[in-house]
Formats: C-alpha cells, sequence, structure tokens
C-alpha cells in the first residue's frame, strides 16, 4: 500500500534508470493506491502571491481559470511535470493562480487569456512562457531555463552524464575566458530556451573526448545514435554567435530528427516525414529499427533539397487524415512530403523494409512527376442556392476564375460563429445574385484543404478575391450592410444590389 512518503522512497531506493520512469507515472500510482492525493503544483493567491514567487530562482507560474477547456487539458500535463521537476537539479517549481478568485495577481500580469503562463526569477516577471504545452515538453523547457544558460563541466564523469542524455547538448571546450567563451556564452544565453548548453575547461575531459581548446562540438542524443552519421558534429570557424547559432541550426537535427508536436517549427521544408509507431520511452529498439531504414535512404539524398524526420503515428493521426492516409493501424509505416508552400505528397506505395519504396518516392518528387494530394468533397451535382458551395477539387475554377470577384467563406460545420454568420451570408448572396460579375461562396474547410496562400487559423475566415486573383483576408464587419459596402468599394465592376422587397412595398 502506497504511504505519504512513497514518491520519496522512490528516489531513495530505485536505481537512477528507473527513477525518471517512476516519477512519470506517480500521479496515477498515487490517485489508485488511494493514499496520498498531495499536488506538486503550488497554489498562489494575492496574499501571498509576491512572498512565495520570491523564495525561488525561477518558477513557472499558471494563470488560469476553472471553467476554461484549455486549463482542464492542460492540468494533468502540468501536474506530471511539476512532479518531475521537483526532482530535477536544479528543481523548478510550478505553481498556478485562480484568475477568478485571485484578480488582483492577475491584472497586475496583464493576463487576458487562459492559461496564460510567466516565468519568473528571483520574484520578478522574466518573459511569457513559449514553450510547449506536454508534460515532457515543460520539463524539457523548464530544464532549459533552471541555472546558469550553460552548465560548467568539471569533470569525465559530468561529461559522460550529459553525453548520455535524451536532450541535444551543445559542448564549447574552453580553457580560458576568450572571446570565443564569451560568444559561445552569449548564444547559450539567447537559445536556451530550444536547447541545452554546456562548457569546460577541464584537461582531462579534452584529453577523454579527443577535442582542443576552443572547439565547439554538438553531442546528439544518445538514444539517436546511428551508423549512418557522427554522434557528434564539431564546429569549423571563427566562433561568433551569429556563425555559431548557424551551425547549430543546421546540424542540429542530423540526417533524420524525431518531429514531436513541440519541436515542429525547427525542422525545414521540404520535409518527409515517415509515420509509425515510434515510442523512444518503451520501445527504443524497435523505433530505431525503422528510423534506421529511413536513414539509410536519407543519406543517399543528403545535400539535395529534401529533409526528413520520424513521427508518432497516434501523435499526428489529425495529420496523417490530411493527407489521406487516416488509416495508421498496419504494421507498416506510412510517409508523406510537405512543402514550403503547404502541398501535401502522400506516398500511396507500401513501404518497404528495404526502403526501396521510399527511395523511388523521394526521386519522383525531386523530379516533379508527383501530384499535390488535395483532400476534397465531391464536386456538387446541383449548387443552384445564391451561396455557392466550393470543394478543393473545383476550388480553382470557381474562385480564382479571372471572369468574377469572388468573396468565400471558409467554416466549420460545427462552429457557432459560422452558424450565426449564415442567414447574413445568405441575405448578402440574395442581395447580389443578379450581378453576373460577383460570386458569394463558401468551402468546409475542415473537409476540404485550402490553397496554401488562403491562411485559415479560426473560423470563420473570409477572404476577398477579385478579378486580378490576388486574395486578401476579408476584416470588415459581420453586418449584411458591412459585407454590401466592403464590396461595392473593393468590386473590379460596379455592383449591382437587388432592391430591398420590403422597402420597396412600403413605397407603393
Amino acid at each position: 500500500m502506497l504511504t505519504p512518503y512513497t514518491h520519496i522512497w522512490c528516489m531513495l531506493v530505485l536505481p537512477n534508470t528507473y527513477r525518471g520512469k517512476m516519477i512519470k507515472f506517480l500521479p496515477l500510482l498515487l490517485v489508485f493506491g488511494g493514499a496520498f492525493s498531495a499536488s506538486d503544483v503550488i497554489e498562489l493567491t494575492d496574499d501571498d502571491f509576491e512572498d512565495r514567487v520570491a523564495e525561488h530562482d525561477i518558477m513557472l507560474v499558471e494563470f488560469f481559470a476553472p471553467w476554461c477547456g484549455h486549463c482542464k487539458k492542460l492540468a494533468p500535463e502540468y501536474e506530471v511535470a511539476a512532479t518531475q521537476l521537483k526532482y530535477t537539479e536544479p528543481s523548478v517549481p510550478l505553481a498556478k493562480v485562480d484568475c477568478t478568485a485571485e484578480k488582483d495577481t492577475c491584472s497586475r500580469y496583464g493576463v487576458s487569456g487562459y492559461p496564460t503562463l510567466k516565468i519568473f526569477r528571483d520574484g520578478e516577471l522574466a518573459s511569457d512562457y513559449n514553450g510547449p504545452r506536454s508534460a515532457d515538453g515543460i520539463v524539457s523547457y523548464m530544464s532549459k531555463q533552471a541555472g546558469p544558460s550553460s552548465k560548467e563541466v568539471t569533470s569525465v564523469a559530468d561529461m559522460e552524464k550529459i553525453a548520455s542524455g535524451k536532450d541535444l547538448v551543445v559542448v564549447g571546450f574552453f580553457m580560458d575566458d576568450s572571446s570565443a567563451k564569451k560568444e559561445f556564452l552569449k548564444l547559450a544565453g539567447a537559445e536556451r530556451e530550444t536547447m541545452k548548453f554546456a562548457h569546460t575547461g577541464a584537461q582531462e575531459v579534452l584529453d577523454k573526448y579527443g577535442f582542443a581548446n576552443g572547439d565547439v562540438v554538438i553531442f546528439r542524443p544518445a538514444h539517436l545514435k546511428n551508423k549512418f552519421e557522427d554522434s557528434t558534429v564539431k564546429y569549423d570557424g571563427t566562433v561568433t554567435q551569429s556563425k555559431l547559432r548557424k551551425f547549430v541550426k543546421e546540424n542540429s537535427l542530423g540526417l533524420c530528427g524525431h518531429l514531436t508536436p513541440d519541436n515542429q517549427s525547427q525542422f525545414k521544408k521540404p520535409l518527409c516525414t515517415v509515420y509509425y509507431d515510434v515510442d523512444y520511452v518503451k520501445n527504443q529498439k524497435g523505433t530505431n529499427y525503422w528510423r534506421n531504414r529511413v536513414m539509410k535512404v536519407a543519406k543517399n539524398f543528403e545535400g539535395q533539397s529534401i529533409n526528413f524526420a520520424i513521427a508518432s503515428s497516434s501523435e499526428f493521426s489529425h495529420e496523417l487524415e490530411s493527407f489521406g492516409l487516416g488509416d495508421s493501424s498496419g504494421d507498416l509505416p506510412l510517409a508523406a512530403i510537405v512543402t514550403n508552400e503547404g502541398h501535401k505528397y502522400p506516398m500511396k506505395e507500401e513501404f518497404t523494409r528495404d526502403g526501396k519504396a521510399l527511395q523511388e518516392f523521394i526521386q519522383s518528387y525531386l523530379d516533379g512527376k508527383l501530384t499535390p494530394y488535395l483532400k476534397s468533397e465531391p464536386i456538387p451535382e446541383e449548387d443552384d442556392g445564391p451561396v455557392k458551395t466550393v470543394v478543393a477539387a473545383n476550388f480553382e475554377d470557381v474562385v480564382m476564375a479571372e471572369d468574377k470577384d469572388v468573396l468565400i467563406e471558409f467554416y466549420a460545420p460545427w462552429c457557432g460563429h459560422c452558424k450565426n454568420l449564415a442567414p447574413k451570408y445568405d441575405e448578402v448572396a440574395e442581395k447580389l445574385k443578379d450581378d453576373e460579375n460577383i460570386v458569394i461562396a463558401k468551402m468546409d474547410a475542415t473537409a476540404n484543404d485550402a490553397p496554401p496562400q488562403f491562411e485559415v487559423r479560426g473560423f470563420p475566415t473570409l477572404y476577398w478575391v477579385p478579378m486580378d486573383n490576388k486574395p486578401k483576408k476579408y476584416e470588415g464587419g459581420r453586418e449584411v450592410d458591412d459585407f454590401i459596402k466592403y464590396i461595392k468599394k473593393e468590386a473590379t465592376n460596379e455592383v449591382k444590389v437587388a432592391k430591398d422587397k420590403k422597402k420597396k412595398k412600403s413605397e407603393l
């Protein structure tokens, strides 16, 4: 049976390799054990906020509202992260403030949405938290924030611990306070949110690893070690902050990085991602089995305009569906390419263990032989209403027609704002139905792909597309008169607006 001291016992008795796993699952164990339910997230109030935050070198604070759906989604991840970070070195406390009760504190820090996360150092607001919202992501991000931006390594044992970790680390070997060291530390301070840094001047460390004074080296994560690329990459050139930054960003991911929801922005496109049951916690050997096959292909295209990654099919199930690869339940990986322009190329052939299918797929893409995939509903057989229904398959013909001005709404069937707009949008279309030069259209953006130049991040999103085919986002009002005034102003030709029937009848 679990006791209030079970978590302490785990830390003292279990070997290092198992402590992290026990900490990660501790909240669940405690819940099912039923004997200990205290949270490691510190609750702050208006009365004690300043004093308690000032007790710590660094603290992450979540400003939340109990009714907020995003806050509820974050809560279990935040709890797990708080428990893990409690036992890191140095430890990083996580706290929270209920903004429905502690209004003075939330107002003081300009909280206008939930959840809002902020980092405090020595009692003072340091910065907004711009990291991931998963437990592992929070732990990784805040671990980099804690302590100095670059950890000083004084022994071979410390260096071995760093080199065998799960995170990429950039190490500077400096035996004096040179200008190169200062430039390295500047980079560490600027990039501490994205990766780990360490530096050493210990002769035994330089001798052990065979590096010289002034060297800067990338140590890739131990679990990503493979026979297709070196596990370390040494910088060759003058050590300046800007040049080092470029070197690190170009080499940090290697031939084939591990893509996660937290690091997507670090991957360059065009990107070929291979999706399967990626799990470096429970099945490192199986995960690297497929990654090595991807690496073999990636090696053949090294230096060409294509990048590679592996990703968990469960974490990216929505992305797979957008490629038309929704069924990811099979044993074989799935693959797709995404370009900078947003074009998508799913691999239709079955993935082969020898990598031949992936090799041919990549070569066909580079040779320009592939057609981008568009998720599309069928083209409507009948579309006689005043608002024209557009799908991906007829988008070019309807919206990008050079003899029409088009107002198009990208909507979601479940969106409340879209439902409220619908009768007004219909009325606009009814008023303009006799104008052959104007098209009022709509597209279900959850069932159809919009072209890359139409950025849709929320619903409803509207665009005006004049005859010159240079679309611009509609930022006007959402009342009928607002739309009519806008269209009259922006239309290529004079607009014909049907007279109001009610008004005409009253005049008679």
